[in-house]
């Protein structure tokens, strides 16, 4: 399945998106080890932080595009469909292309890529008035 922000934008909420992105505990082909020099190439590239910049203006900064999900720390672009070493060697468009970037948190990113739902990020509680649980 080709993932896109055109289908994502569709999803209004978090887990919605969390879940279209989603690889289930399945990690795209080896982009480290002894080609991890390949990832920093790509990644310290103009190219990637122009584009690296449009994705985080796009998403207003925040997580998976969702307003009420701002990010306060490292942002991290994620490929929406994992890339290969031969993607990265053969420079290859689609990797540059906002179409298929997403911003991201640490945790969502691992989230997406092992399927542990446990490292999303929850919404605050709304307390209510005469609401005497403490603790839910």
């Amino acid at each position: 399945m080709l993932r896109t922000y055109r289908q994502l934008n569709l999803l209004k909420t978090f887990e919605e998106r969390y879940r279209y992105l989603r690889l289930s505990g399945n990690v795209g082909n080896e982009t480290f080890g002894y080609d991890r020099y390949l990832n920093q190439m790509l990644y310290t590239s103009k190219k990637w932080l122009n584009v690296r910049d449009k994705v985080i203006i796009r998403d207003l900064g925040c997580d998976l595009g969702v307003e009420d999900y701002p990010i306060h720390g490292k942002i991290i672009i994620h490929h929406m469909n994992p890339i290969t070493i031969e993607d990265i060697e053969l420079y290859r468009d689609e990797i540059f292309d906002p179409e298929f970037l997403i911003c991201t948190t640490h945790d969502t990113h691992n989230a997406i890529h092992f399927g542990n739902e446990s490292l999303l990020p929850r919404l605050p509680i709304i307390r209510k008035r005469n609401d005497t649980s403490p603790w839910l």
